[in-house]
């Protein structure tokens, strides 16, 4: 009996060693096919191993999702539902197999888009797919498109009656909050250096494909939000807001979370000189004072002219802020009023402060620019070094632009402008000074090569 069990034994080793070198061939073969996307042959060894050895490789999936999609480029309009869900299974067995490998927001994502983009299940079976991969991992959850068809559906299921404005509301805060969030991240990549490149300093290749391709990501997430933007359209327009959160203030006047999504939906409408407004503000801060809270209360003060007040409020509210786009947004606030008042120094040093938090707030180095040009005649002791300041400007817009694609057209146009008053070729040539650093005076303090 011993000597059967030993034999058997040895017969299931020998099995298993056989089986895990046929997967390791079908494995071999199936990767030396899809590199060179000879999908034809290499879809039956996909097959065979994602039934067979389903956990052996990552490569797998990866090469797996490569091949589907060339197929559902390529295939005809009544096969691709058959080969969209082929790739969803693909998803799938990836986070089954290889949890620790997969990035679950991104792939859950990309399930969601998949069906999204062939029409696989119903609008609302649809968008409980993005929200899985919202509410699961929403680090990972960074694609344009993909948070872009997330808000999409859900208003497209509001104006059917199936979820409420509210929800609307409070999804377009959160997708717009990751999106400045992801800008933010290759903002803070792109600004040392543009200013290296500012500076005439030649960047590593390296550090040029890292800039090339944040200009190329800013650029998407401001097409992104203009799109969810115009999809909102007028549902968020003063006169649909107004009257919904009129009639609905004696019901919710005591709910936090409706009185700060009423308020901050106003606020972002310029709604903010209605009488609901201030009912609003008031109610909130009265249940929970905070740093929206405050901001408000600032913009009421404005609104009545009263601006010493509206700022005492308003640094009350940047001291509050955690949020590092609102605290930009209310850094830009008070530099704006303080550049009104003529006081440029601390209008730029709060219109750092906003870039620091939001380093892809573009219109703050615009408004730094405007500064310097109305300075100019006041930086300088020749003609000279007055029009050198135009230089400094020029590239202050120009930084606003690549910061902030959605502002390029208009920055170039302001550098183009500075730069036609900035001193020429002949001008240097004539001044002795070219090559020189130039040392530009009063509160500026900077220099330009």
């Amino acid at each position: 009996m011993k000597t059967k069990f030993i034999l058997f034994l040895s017969a299931l080793m020998l099995a298993s060693g056989m089986f895990a070198q046929d997967c390791n061939t079908a494995l071999s073969l199936f990767a030396g096919k899809a590199q060179i996307k000879n999908w034809e042959e290499a879809k039956p060894l996909y097959e065979k191993l994602i039934r067979d050895c389903p956990s052996s490789s990552l490569a797998i999936y990866q090469y797996g999702a490569m091949m589907y999609k060339d197929f559902l480029e390529d295939c005809q309009e009544g096969m691709k539902k058959e080969t969209a869900q082929a790739l969803i299974e693909n998803y799938r067995m990836r986070l089954q197999y290889f949890p620790e490998k997969t990035k679950k927001g991104e792939t859950l994502a990309m399930i969601a888009q998949v069906m999204y983009d062939y029409g696989i299940g119903t609008p609302e079976e649809q968008y409980a797919a993005f929200e899985k991969a919202w509410t699961t991992d929403q680090d990972t959850f960074e694609s344009p498109k993909s948070l872009y068809a997330y808000f999409s559906l859900l208003v497209d299921l509001h104006d059917a009656g199936k979820k409420d404005l509210q929800e609307v509301f409070k999804k377009y805060d959160e997708v717009m909050a990751k999106i400045e969030t992801l800008e933010n991240a290759k903002a803070e990549l792109a600004a040392p250096l543009m200013e290296k490149q500012d500076a005439q300093q030649e960047l590593t290749s390296r550090e040029q494909t890292i800039l090339s391709n944040s200009e190329i990501y800013l650029k998407n997430y401001t097409i992104i939000k203009e799109s969810i933007n115009a999809k909102l359209g007028q549902r968020a327009d003063c006169e649909n807001l107004i009257p919904l959160f009129e009639k609905q203030f004696d019901e919710k006047k005591n709910d936090i979370e409706w009185l700060q999504i009423a308020s901050a939906r106003l606020n972002a409408k310029d709604c903010t000189d209605s009488s609901l407004f201030v009912k609003l503000v008031q109610a909130q801060h009265a249940l929970n004072p905070s740093a929206k809270s405050a901001f408000y209360l600032g913009k009421l003060a404005e609104n009545n002219g009263n601006a010493s007040k509206a700022l005492k409020y308003y640094e009350e509210s940047a001291q509050l802020e955690k949020n590092p786009s609102d605290k930009a947004r209310v850094y830009y606030v008070i530099a704006n009023s303080y550049k009104k008042s003529g006081s440029f120094s601390t209008a730029r040093n709060f219109y750092r402060k906003a870039l620091q938090a939001k380093p892809s707030m573009g219109e703050a180095y615009l408004q730094i620019a405007s500064m310097y040009e109305q300075s100019a005649n006041n930086c300088g002791n020749t003609t000279f070094e007055k029009r050198v300041v135009y230089w400094l400007a020029a590239d202050y817009a120009e930084r606003a632009g690549r910061v902030d694609p959605s502002l390029k057209k208009h920055a170039n146009q302001a550098a183009a402008n500075y730069n036609a008053r900035a001193p020429q070729k002949s001008d240097i040539f004539n001044s002795g000074k070219a090559g020189q650093t130039i040392q530009i005076g009063c509160w500026i303090g900077e220099s330009v090569r």
